[in-house]
């Protein structure tokens, strides 16, 4: 069930993946500044994950909308500051919605 407006409370930045061609015919990836939509916010988990001796930690995080059918996990979601990488998203009920689940590193401030 999609939450009422109310709870769409905070503002957040769509940021599609565009892919241009550089220096010796590499691809190079962008996420530039798209849509800025209303959204509800819903912080999922704090994680840390250990590698070759390194801590990095994670915020998991679902975002509501108003529906639309263009985001996928190429995107990114740009919320508070901080750069989220589009895990999943979801229609809500009949298109009325869309949930985001995203992730971002709990280190790296904008």
């Amino acid at each position: 069930m999609m939450q009422p407006a109310g709870k769409r409370d905070r503002r957040l930045t769509l940021c599609p993946r565009l892919l241009a061609k550089g220096e010796l015919n590499s691809d190079v990836e962008s996420w530039p500044d798209g849509d800025t939509v209303w959204s509800s916010y819903q912080p999922v988990s704090d994680g840390e994950r250990f590698r070759a001796g390194e801590v990095g930690a994670t915020i998991t995080a679902r975002f509501q909308i108003l529906w639309r059918g263009d985001v996928d996990p190429t995107w990114r979601v740009r919320f508070e500051g901080r750069e989220f990488d589009v895990i999943g998203a979801k229609e809500i009920g009949r298109r009325e919605g869309l949930e985001i689940s995203a992730a971002a590193r709990a280190e790296h401030q904008a």
